[in-house]
């Protein structure tokens, strides 16, 4: 966990009233210890992409939330998608050769 302070001297163009907002809007959410926000290490990364995204691609204030949005609906995707395939891989022969065949297929006709 990282403080507040922590947060904003790791990132030096992070502007506090910026990260205020951004927290007020729930685009991060800080968690509260002895009185004093706090970030967990993927919140913290999360305040470093959007910085990335505002300060350096200029993505607009109003635009963040959908950006954010997209971006995790990626992750969370991606997670599943993983999930799924060490569920195949731990399948017998039989099984992971029929998903493949099953994918192959699909990719041929252009519907994946």
């Amino acid at each position: 966990m990282r403080n507040l302070e922590e947060v904003i001297s790791l990132v030096p163009e992070l502007h506090r009233e910026d990260l205020d907002r951004w927290i007020r809007d729930a685009l991060v959410e800080a968690a509260e210890e002895a009185g004093k926000a706090t970030f967990s290490e993927s919140q913290f990364a999360r305040v470093r992409l959007i910085c990335t995204l505002r300060y350096d691609m200029d993505v607009e204030e109003e635009t963040l939330p959908v950006v954010l949005d997209l971006l995790d609906q990626l992750h969370d995707t991606r997670a599943r998608l993983h999930k799924l395939s060490q569920a195949v891989l731990a399948q017998d022969e039989e099984v992971k050769a029929a998903v493949l065949q099953a994918l192959s297929e699909t990719r041929r006709s252009g519907r994946g």
